[in-house]
């Protein structure tokens, strides 16, 4: 059986979601066992006793995280993805234009292959990209938040410290292009 790969969103049903509570307490608690090396083995087993198949891990990550989101309420979208990116695929999944996608290849912030004339890279790399700079974005936000018993003038020079250092930043990112 063969079906063809496209995207498709699934709304849960309010009948489903009580349902997918027990799914989801299962898989948490029953969803893997240890092999003999001391790996976690992930199973699906089917009606009969010896109907079992090992599910790769990153297949039980994706299965416990669709539970999750159907559980609350959530439409999860399946979308199969090319494991290698146009720098308009790239720009779609990072949510910014083209030629940014451009510049941050030029500037090797994210790695790539040519192909003639083309830009490719690959969908680890853009995602790996993806989560450095959400957490470079998280701590510049942690680095503005002020204490509740920090006195305003500390956290005043405090944030303008922060400012002064991702100013200097911008100047260094530009200079070296």
């Amino acid at each position: 059986m063969s079906t063809e790969l496209r995207q498709e969103t699934y709304v849960p049903e309010t009948a489903e979601q009580r349902q997918l509570a027990s799914v989801q307490a299962f898989l948490e608690t029953h969803g893997h066992t240890e092999t003999a090396d001391g790996r976690s083995a992930y199973l699906l087993s089917g009606a009969g006793p010896d109907e079992q198949v090992e599910l790769p891990e990153e297949v039980s990550r994706v299965l416990r995280h669709v539970v999750e989101a159907l559980r609350h309420g959530l439409a999860v979208t399946v979308a199969p993805q090319n494991t290698t990116l146009t720098t308009q695929q790239a720009a779609e999944l990072l949510g910014v234009s083209r030629p940014t996608v451009v510049r941050l290849l030029d500037d090797g912030e994210i790695p790539f292959d040519r192909v003639g004339t083309h830009r490719r890279m690959a969908l680890r790399d853009l995602l790996s990209y993806r989560d450095r700079r959400r957490a470079e974005q998280y701590a510049a936000l942690e680095a503005t938040a002020v204490d509740e018993d920090e006195d305003i003038d500390t956290a005043l020079a405090r944030m303008r410290s922060a400012r002064k250092e991702v100013a200097r930043r911008r100047r260094h990112h530009t200079e070296r292009m």
